[in-house]
């Protein structure tokens, strides 16, 4: 089980949490996804043989926020 942090600047309301927990929750392998509107990140534990991070981040991206480095 891999656990990574993501800085996602844009996070700023509910919505931004349902949309994101929704899309990377949805992917095969993520088994939690917790967006932390203050703090602007997305916690995400995932099984790396099933998800690769960039299929995450993918699924973020895809809903309009962008992953910060």
């Amino acid at each position: 089980m891999e656990t990574q942090t993501l800085n996602v600047p844009d996070i700023s309301c509910d919505h931004c949490k349902v949309s994101i927990e929704g899309a990377t929750g949805a992917l095969d392998g993520v088994t939690e996804s917790r967006v932390d509107i203050p703090a602007k990140t997305v916690t995400v534990m995932y099984e790396a043989d099933r998800v690769g991070l960039t299929d995450i981040v993918s699924a973020i991206e895809d809903q309009g926020y962008e992953v910060a480095e």
